[in-house]
């Protein structure tokens, strides 16, 4: 027995290692916009697309992905994961412009927007079901880890890149490095992947019964194994009946009417609060402090740290609190931290003095020379000025330099409140999304619903990645982050009605309640 449970971890490990890349991919562009916004002269809009192209794609990716598994199978879907993997980070690591880059991608996005499908599929399925719950949150742990990862890496580069302590690393190659060391943990996962073995109740679905039962017997032993797939095929029997009853109309039933508004909300809510604005973006964020490039980037890692904490926070809380209450605090607290940064932003004033503009380059000193001693109360129309004088691409290379001298705020207020943020996030709406919406849904539905709201969930956070440069550039910093607490505000209240308690009732029980 306690071999088999070794056995279920380990591939359970080994396959979420495609949310560890998720994660890894997401958090690494926010050290690397630095480079390639000056590199490539990047307007708003393209600053926001690089960024936000992934996950365009992943969302049309979790659409497909799992019916493509299912005509295919769950290992030889991994493995193309895997495969598309490390194919974005060497093209993204060899990029020669705008356009190379967002294709790049976005064919990482396709890799793990079908990641984040496939492979809790894939551990519930080769899962008893005592142990299920536990494996599938490894998934919500690995991508956590990788966002960890990736700060640390990124943070590691620029410091051996601003220090000159490595003789290779130049400002056009830095970003490359950034990108293309995903290749590694790629190549990883795809020689790990090669030992893991076909999911049971795919080949049970085929009708390979032979090899499922000697996959089950591997896993869990002869009577584990039997027990477990005469489970799966009374499953499987009973969802070929009701299957052929599912179809799209079927989700206009007023029925499904309640269950169907709160995942929407609770799916939407958890990406419009800011959560990918803040990770893709979080050392230019930090930057916006005056606090210069090197503490951004280790701010990064702090920023990191503290979600991997709160996520193991989660996992320990949301069988014993309860689902409702982690997700209300946290949302209440989102609320704060984001009205918090907000604050902290609307307070800044800007000014230059002689002494600060001495620190630069002779011709910039001229540049400067006639904004001097002037007061700025707001962000943007320091940043215009200051774009007006140097120009937009003399600007953006320098800018961390100049918001550095000029900035006047508490950078703690700041920090506080983004840290407060990723601390919510992480023991609410993160990982208690996704259990929620497993557990919501009638079992002949679960799939085609969760599709759906993870559609609107990949829609709702390419958006929010896309247009937040456009935010920072017209509304400035103090109102950007004004929105986003406004919005938690808002969804807090929504959600006190009409958010459920699913804790500590069966798929039955909750049907039952749930389901009008």
């Amino acid at each position: 027995m306690e071999n088999s449970l070794k056995r279920t971890w380990f591939l359970a490990m080994v396959v979420s290692l495609g949310g560890f890349l998720y994660g890894f991919d997401a958090a690494i562009i926010s050290g690397v916009m630095n480079f390639v916004t000056p590199e490539f002269n990047l307007n708003t809009a393209q600053q926001g697309w690089i960024p936000s192209s992934p996950l365009f794609a992943a969302m049309f990716a979790m659409l497909f992905s799992g019916r493509i598994s299912d005509v295919i199978g769950r290992k030889k879907m991994l493995l193309i994961v895997a495969f598309l993997y490390a194919l974005s980070a060497l093209m993204s690591a060899y990029a020669i412009g705008y356009h190379m880059l967002w294709i790049a991608r976005m064919i990482g996005g396709v890799a793990f927007g079908a990641a984040l499908v496939i492979a809790p599929v894939y551990i519930a399925e080769v899962s008893t079901a005592k142990s299920r719950g536990k494996l599938v949150s490894i998934q919500q742990l690995n991508i956590v880890l990788g966002f960890f990862a990736a700060f640390l890496s990124n943070y590691y580069f620029n410091e051996a890149y601003t220090s000159g302590t490595s003789s290779f690393l130049t400002v056009e190659n830095v970003w490359r490095w950034m990108l293309g060391v995903e290749f590694i943990p790629a190549t990883a996962y795809f020689v790990l992947l090669l030992f893991v073995p076909r999911s049971p109740r795919w080949l049970f679905v085929t009708e390979r019964d032979g090899e499922a039962r000697k996959v089950l017997i591997s896993l869990h032993g002869d009577q584990q194994a039997k027990d477990e797939a005469k489970s799966i095929l009374e499953s499987l029997k009973a969802s070929r009946k009701s299957h052929d009853k599912v179809g799209i109309k079927n989700l206009f039933n007023k029925s499904l009417k309640y269950v169907i508004a709160v995942g929407v909300v609770i799916g939407i809510i958890q990406q419009i609060t800011g959560i990918n604005a803040v990770y893709y973006y979080a050392t230019s964020i930090f930057q916006q402090t005056g606090i210069g490039t090197n503490a951004a980037f280790l701010s990064g890692v702090l920023l990191s740290f503290t979600t991997v904490a709160f996520t193991l926070v989660a996992l320990f809380l949301i069988d014993k609190l309860g689902r409702r209450p982690l997700f209300l605090v946290g949302l209440a607290g989102i609320a704060i931290s984001m009205l918090l940064c907000g604050y902290g932003f609307s307070k800044a004033t800007y000014e230059l003095t002689s002494a600060k503009v001495n620190v630069f380059d002779e011709p910039i000193q001229q540049r400067l020379e006639m904004y001097v001693d002037k007061v700025y109360d707001n962000d943007i129309d320091f940043k215009n000025d200051m774009k007006q004088a140097l120009g937009k691409e003399t600007y953006v290379k320098n800018e961390s330099a100049i918001l550095e001298v000029a900035t006047n705020m508490n950078p703690v207020l700041v920090l506080i409140g983004i840290l407060g943020f990723v601390a919510c996030f992480a023991f609410s709406l993160g990982p208690v999304m996704w259990v929620m919406l497993s557990e919501l849904f009638p079992n002949r539905y679960r799939g085609l619903l969760i599709g759906f709201i993870g559609f609107l969930n990949g829609f709702s956070s390419w958006l929010v990645t896309q247009i937040f440069p456009w935010e920072l550039a017209n509304l400035g910093n103090a109102k950007t982050f004004f929105v986003f607490g406004t919005v938690a505000l808002i969804g807090f209240f929504i959600l006190f009605k009409i958010l459920p308690e699913t804790k500590g009732k069966s798929l039955e029980e909750l049907e039952a309640e749930l389901i009008k």
